[in-house]
């Protein structure tokens, strides 16, 4: 790999997960500047030549104190429009974490669509590629783009981490909702094949109307199983907790959840905490920093994406493709 033609950024506090990459990457973060000014706007630029470089930006787009994903986001689409400037050769926008991209459709009258929103942004800056993990909803994300876009997966992180608990264990895979069931179902079908033994299935009923959750059944059997409850994100918990009493109610013998993206809002601790659930494991798409360090310690499993985005950020920046991720 050209290390010359290439340059890898992190922003703001993405940095802690941009040394990992980096470290798997064999290659040093890149020198910039985010300088913040007394009227509350700042500036971001790259400390080094980025001329005809590969550039790889990475930002995990969510709120923490100091920080609203708001300020992450104009952070992101200047310093991309300064990289572009400085004639970098191709810029990619590495989103661990996406932000808005739950509003991927119309449900009412006059609603927004910020999966289209966000996309044109990043785009009207001259991003040239989008690289991310386990987006909401993956048909609006490749949809919502005109350029590049590249979706990883935490499936086979989950896979190997519960093959190692559940070797002799009878399975099964739970969606938390019937928009998830593709999601769930591919899991199911990696995690079969990892164990050589055929895992159940099982899905939550659930409608949402005015922020209001309802629905109490729980189709499939998980009597006498290992549920194993598999999201793309944890907010408040509401749903995972739902789905998690609802197989405990119906007989399961142990009750663990896995997301992709901890962003444990609102109660979301008491979540956690929650002696219905016998694990639950994140990746490190943004760090648990609302729990208490505890609560994360004793409840909570992390697991590390870097080494895949960085073997995605090498492919695509040897041969401009990562289509063995999709």
């Amino acid at each position: 790999m050209n290390l010359d033609a290439m340059r890898l950024f992190a922003l703001s506090e993405s940095r802690t997960l941009g040394e990992k990459i980096g470290a798997a990457l064999s290659i040093p973060l890149a020198l910039h500047e985010e300088r913040d000014f007394e009227d509350g706007e700042h500036k971001t630029r790259p400390l080094e030549s980025v001329r005809g470089c590969d550039v790889f930006v990475i930002q995990s787009l969510y709120s923490e104190p100091g920080k609203s994903v708001n300020d992450k986001l104009c952070r992101l689409l200047f310093f991309i429009g300064a990289l572009k400037d400085a004639s970098a050769r191709s810029v990619t926008a590495v989103l661990p974490y996406l932000g808005y991209a739950r509003k991927d459709r119309k449900t009412k009258s006059r609603d927004p669509v910020t999966t289209r929103y966000m996309a044109q942004l990043l785009e009207a800056v001259g991003m040239d590629r989008v690289l991310t993990l386990d987006v909401h909803n993956l048909a609006a994300f490749q949809n919502a783009f005109r350029c590049p876009t590249d979706h990883l997966e935490a499936k086979e992180l989950f896979v190997e981490h519960f093959a190692a608990r559940f070797a002799d264990a009878d399975v099964v895979v739970v969606s938390p909702d019937v928009g998830g069931v593709k999601r769930a179902e591919l899991f199911r079908e990696a995690l079969s094949q990892r164990l050589s033994k055929p895992a159940g299935s099982a899905f939550m009923e659930k409608q949402r109307s005015a922020g209001v959750v309802s629905g109490e059944a729980l189709v499939g059997d998980v009597k006498g199983k290992a549920a194993i409850i598999i999201d793309d994100m944890i907010s408040t918990g509401g749903t995972i907790l739902r789905t998690a009493h609802a197989c405990r109610r119906q007989g399961a013998h142990s009750i663990h959840a896995a997301a992709s993206h901890g962003i444990f809002v609102g109660k979301a601790g008491q979540v956690v905490a929650d002696p219905v659930l016998d694990s639950l494991v994140v990746t490190n798409t943004l760090p648990p920093f609302r729990l208490d360090p505890e609560l994360v310690r004793s409840r909570l499993t992390v697991l590390d994406i870097a080494p895949l985005f960085a073997d995605a950020i090498r492919h695509i920046h040897i041969s401009g493709s990562s289509v063995e991720f999709l």
